[in-house]
């Protein structure tokens, strides 16, 4: 039985515009995953070339659809045939083993938990997502999802993230850091510095604590913080790839000699952008659901949202959910809760 992956065609900034042609993208490299689209029938045919259908790609209807700005609250009592809980739900219903969606964070983040719930033993999901690093690339976590968290969620994390990293075949046996304000053993909050302790005695990798710089120094292969510190490094970083890009195009465009040497440039400047380019990294991980879901960047393009069903297809295969499921009754999450 191939795998299947169920998509919300409608989420993000521009829907079945992106979702469509990353869709048709995907399948092209992977002939072995089924690809089911949720969304509007007549907006997805519209856009998909005749005789596609049912050659791995299938579409089921939603007549809803949750904006962008919409209450996940409200969102989950009243969007129940929007495209976004179709989707989970044909995962929980076993239709699909993964899914993914570019839409609202909080109101995907709500209906996972409540149809497909989470894995016994973890308090609370976490979003992680891989960034470019010196060393090749580094996990982040908790991204946004919870902006305070325990001692013991915030191990629940580092155990978490070390399988999804193994499973993945990224690293055997990955090293973990905690973000602080320092290295030094007496830095950092007592949550943080109790969940050193929890982490420490879990038998994890655990290399100690870490600071801002050393993320993108790549010292460890996972970095692990609460949501809401985790998110504003997140946009921070997003924030200043930005602003360096526009101030290379503003300075290289100033002047014809400027202009001759970023084209003498560009085959360097190309290298550079295709290392940090944020498509290739696209696609978060809700952990420690009972199947992956995977959140898109919202405003991605074509080539983004690829890799973020790229992403969830290859969590559903490597079976995530179910090997960390085998770690909730190790030593590893018991000292988590100690």
């Amino acid at each position: 039985m191939s795998l299947v992956v169920a998509v919300d065609a409608m989420g993000g900034d521009h829907g079945p515009r992106v979702v469509v042609p990353a869709a048709l993208s995907f399948l092209r490299q992977r002939q072995d995953v089924r690809l089911i689209l949720v969304g509007d029938q007549a907006a997805l045919r519209a856009l998909m070339p005749v005789g596609t259908e049912g050659q791995g790609l299938d579409v089921h209807h939603a007549s809803q659809v949750i904006e962008m700005d919409e209450s996940p609250a409200k969102a989950l009592r009243n969007k129940k045939d929007s495209s976004l809980r179709l989707a989970i739900d044909l995962v929980a219903a076993g239709h699909a083993q993964a899914c993914v969606s570019a839409g609202n964070t909080g109101a995907l983040m709500a209906t996972a938990r409540f149809v497909l719930h989470m894995l016994p033993g973890i308090e609370r999901p976490a979003i992680v997502r891989a960034l470019p690093t010196m060393r090749g690339e580094t996990y982040l976590l908790d991204l946004g999802a919870n902006t305070e968290c325990s001692a013991a969620q915030l191990c629940e994390f580092a155990v978490m993230s070390a399988v999804l990293v193994e499973a993945l075949g990224k690293r055997e046996n990955p090293s973990v850091g905690l973000l602080n304000i320092g290295s030094e053993a007496n830095k950092g909050t007592d949550t943080v510095q109790r969940a050193a302790e929890l982490i420490r005695d879990s038998g994890l990798n655990f290399h100690g604590y870490v600071e801002g710089d050393d993320i993108y120094a790549g010292t460890t292969d996972i970095v692990v913080c609460d949501g809401f510190v985790g998110n504003v490094a997140l946009k921070t970083s997003e924030g200043l790839a930005r602003m360096v890009s526009q101030v290379l195009r503003d300075e290289f465009s100033k002047t014809l000699l400027r202009r001759l040497c970023a084209l003498a440039s560009w085959p360097a400047l190309r290298a550079v952008r295709k290392q940090l380019d944020p498509r290739a990294y696209n696609g978060a991980s809700l952990l420690g659901l009972t199947a992956p879901v995977i959140k898109s960047h919202g405003g991605t393009d074509e080539v983004g949202f690829t890799h973020a069903i790229a992403e969830a297809a290859a969590q559903a295969q490597a079976q995530v959910p179910q090997r960390i499921a085998e770690r909730l009754a190790t030593s590893s999450l018991q000292a988590c809760s100690a």
